[in-house]
């Protein structure tokens, strides 16, 4: 019967050519495929969007209006939904102010139980509470840290406000914040800090209340209201999330702040009244600090029987968090310090608790950042989800995902253009027996290569003791790949991306943040091309280079440089259509009037990276054949390259970065940090996102980045990379309290006699003793 499926005709967002599909209702169904091969498309841009447009369309048009609107997915036919519930990849959010109790919905349980039974009590629930001023410590007002500006880092007393005495970039010379001093008519600016008056320093840092004048760009005075320079950072930076600032802002902020545990407080960010309160001895703040394990046999001894009831429903949401290997998190842990696979989890495990059935589930990727053994309990979470009654859709790369499917969709057979076709649906045993890239990545097994770098020198952390790290010390060799393993929690990403970061600030750093993707934005602009690009046209047109910006001045005027007009219906779904005026193009008519040998600007763009890597490279090189060359053609070619060896020579150099999948996403944000010179690259799990087969590809990228010199270092869950790899550093044995030591340092060939958990795993994945197909 067409109600067991899920039914779509003739769907063509983004790469699809119009794929017809019937996806099992009540199934746990993964869609595999190579990265940009269209499964986020029929997953997410289809199934997904449709099913929450429909459901929005049952509220009343008050609601709707004040809702986002989502138009409706380029299909024929989307029939059979059911009401879906996305998990997907983004960050899990959160300021200075969310915990891991927080957002699970923990924390609210645990305030009621206080504000119920605490003796002495403290009043209502919100008096238990960090982010309400009820509850709040008033000296750090509920973060339990104080922050404060090192004066030594800050200023540089040697030196005049002219000569540069701001060591702070935004408030540097010849900005707005400097002429408010400089130019104030308060202070000589070519006189040293030192030799201020001590009613100097203090209207240098703390003065307000009155207006100064100041020099404005167009020449006229205006008068600023004054305000000290330690009073300005601190309403601008302090008394903000750093995590919200510029990356630029907030890494020139931090180098000049010193963070402290709140003295009032104790870190625990709560007002003494809340802090006195005490059920079965301990405060909420003690319970908070404690692992989840040790958290549920604390509120099991409560014994009165009314307290009883409410700390078992804290218990009840608490042995979710068991189930899926966070026993080790505690309540009051900031979600900004969490691991991408710590994240993930925490996103499914606010769905355990529903009893709704006849839902529609949608996973992107939940196995990213999880350990081979993490890999496991997830697998039991999806089961257990659709066992309830629900039909569950996966996004995935991981086999052992794959592996537990009922039904498959294989996508493909490439990425870009040459994907968005259905190559295989069926069961996991015709997958594995398929003949397409998926099927030809599950049949191989490789083993732990037979020969190793061997390391041209050490560097060297010591003493690293943040978060969960117990006073280690540790080596890592250079001129060789290293990966850094783990189960999730047990040190990595804090030891590479913290510690060692810190110690080696020459190192070129790749982490997991997302990258800002719009539709305005594209692989030109985020790799930097899109300037050069425009100077080259500029040159050889004689026009302004502005004239090549479809976000500036060769905007076409019907769409504004988007290519495409959104059409708002009031209280229906919008329309997005194709600009008839530039064709999609972007750009203005007589901006296609100049060409670069023969090619429009608009041409340019909808050029591969492979198409349009060989139309900058070969004129750009010199006669000589030195290298030389126009610098411009030089800085695109250089570029395309470092897209090209991501694997992305697919993409167009104009499309939208917002239509990217996360695998893409991951990839070009590796390829913006391939050209710039380094010797030492540091990556926090960059097979995120990548298909099986690319992962050869990523493994050779980083043998061409050793073998030229470089020393690489990755965190990595990937079998493929720890096989690969030339030395592992394996941390463990568990994950919080439980971890942060080194239980194996060497080659892989050694780890695998290793005693540790993620040897059991390298050897489970070696040829022969591959899983048996599903």
């Amino acid at each position: 019967m067409n109600g067991d499926h899920i039914v779509i005709t003739g769907a063509r967002n983004n790469n699809l050519k119009d794929v017809s599909l019937r996806i099992p209702k009540d199934r746990l169904v993964v869609f595999t495929g190579v990265s940009g091969s269209g499964k986020s498309s029929v997953v997410f841009g289809t199934v997904a969007a449709e099913s929450q447009r429909q459901l929005n369309e049952t509220l009343s048009w008050f609601a709707r209006d004040r809702m986002p609107r989502r138009e409706r997915p380029d299909a024929d036919v989307i029939d059979h939904l059911t009401p879906a519930v996305v998990v997907d990849q983004r960050p899990i959010g959160g300021n200075a102010r969310s915990t891991v109790g927080t957002i699970t919905d923990i924390s609210p349980v645990l305030r009621v139980l206080f504000s119920r039974h605490g003796t002495p009590g403290a009043g209502e629930a919100a008096a238990y509470s960090f982010n309400d001023p009820r509850g709040m410590c008033p000296e750090c007002d509920g973060l339990g840290h104080v922050a404060r500006v090192d004066l030594d880092r800050f200023l540089d007393a040697d030196r005049s406000l002219n000569e540069g005495a701001v060591d702070f970039p935004p408030f540097g010379v010849g900005t707005f914040v400097w002429q408010l001093y400089a130019e104030s008519g308060l202070f000589d600016p070519d006189k040293p800090l030192r030799d201020f008056t001590p009613r100097e320093w203090d209207l240098l840092l703390h003065g307000k209340g009155f207006r100064v004048p100041r020099l404005n760009r167009t020449g006229s005075m205006g008068h600023n209201a004054y305000e000290g320079m330690l009073e300005r950072f601190h309403r601008l930076y302090i008394k903000r999330d750093f995590a919200s600032l510029p990356p630029k802002v907030r890494d020139a902020a931090r180098r000049v702040v010193r963070e402290d545990t709140c003295p009032a407080c104790g870190g625990a960010r709560l007002n003494p009244a809340a802090l006195a309160s005490r059920v079965g001895g301990r405060s909420i703040a003690d319970l908070s600090r404690m692992e989840i394990g040790d958290l549920v046999a604390a509120l099991g001894e409560i014994g009165d029987p009314v307290a009883a009831r409410v700390a078992g429903e804290a218990v009840t949401r608490l042995r979710r968090l068991e189930d899926i290997g966070l026993s080790y998190l505690t309540l009051d842990r900031p979600t900004r310090t969490l691991s991408g696979g710590e994240a993930q989890r925490l996103k499914v495990v606010r769905h355990l608790g529903s009893s709704l059935t006849g839902m529609t589930y949608i996973f992107d990727e939940p196995s990213a950042g999880l350990h081979p053994r993490d890999v496991d309990r997830l697998n039991a979470l999806l089961l257990r989800l659709r066992d309830k009654g629900n039909t569950v859709l996966v996004v995935e790369h991981d086999p052992a995902v794959i592996g537990v499917a009922d039904h498959v969709v294989d996508m493909g057979p490439g990425a870009g253009v040459r994907g968005g076709e259905i190559v295989f649906t069926g069961t996991v045993a015709g997958l594995r027996a398929a003949a397409t890239p998926t099927g030809r990545a599950l049949r191989r097994a490789a083993p732990v290569k037979a020969a190793f770098r061997e390391p041209a020198g050490w560097l060297e952390v010591t003493g690293a003791r943040a978060n969960n790290l117990k006073d280690l010390a540790v080596r890592f060799p250079t001129g060789v790949l290293t990966a850094v393993t783990g189960v999730a929690g047990s040190g990595k990403s804090t030891l590479v991306m913290e510690e060692f970061a810190a110690r080696h600030p020459e190192a070129v750093v790749v982490d997991q943040s997302a990258i800002a993707a719009s539709r305005r934005s594209s692989p030109a602009t985020f790799l930097g091309a899109m300037g050069p690009l425009r100077k080259l046209f500029a040159r050889v047109s004689g026009a302004p280079a502005a004239l090549f910006s479809h976000n500036s001045k060769g905007a076409c005027p019907e769409c504004d440089g988007n290519g495409v007009i959104v059409t708002d219906l009031a209280f229906m779904d919008p329309v997005t259509t194709t600009c008839e005026a530039c064709g999609g193009g972007r750009y203005r008519p007589e901006v296609l009037a100049h060409t670069l040998r023969g090619r429009t600007i608009v041409d340019v763009l909808a050029m591969t990276a492979e198409e349009a890597l060989p139309f900058f490279a070969e004129p750009a090189a010199s006669p000589r054949g030195d290298g030389g060359g126009d610098p411009a053609e030089r800085a695109i070619a250089e570029r395309l390259r470092a897209l090209n060896d991501v694997g992305l020579g697919y993409m167009t150099l104009g499309r939208p970065l917002g239509s990217l999948s996360g695998g893409e996403r991951q990839r070009i944000k590796l390829a913006t940090r391939l050209h710039r010179a380094g010797t030492v690259y540091v990556l926090d799990e960059p097979t995120t996102g990548l298909h099986l087969s690319d992962v050869g590809a990523l493994l050779a990228l980083l043998d061409r980045l050793v073998d030229g010199g470089g020393t690489v270092i990755v965190v990595e869950h990937d079998q493929q990379v720890v096989k690969h790899a030339d030395w592992v550093v394996d941390l463990g044995p568990g994950g919080g309290r439980h971890g942060g030591e080194v239980v194996f340092a060497g080659t892989p060939a050694e780890l695998l006699e290793a005693p540790s958990v993620t040897a059991e795993f390298l050897r489970r994945g070696l040829p022969g003793r591959a899983a048996a197909p599903g």
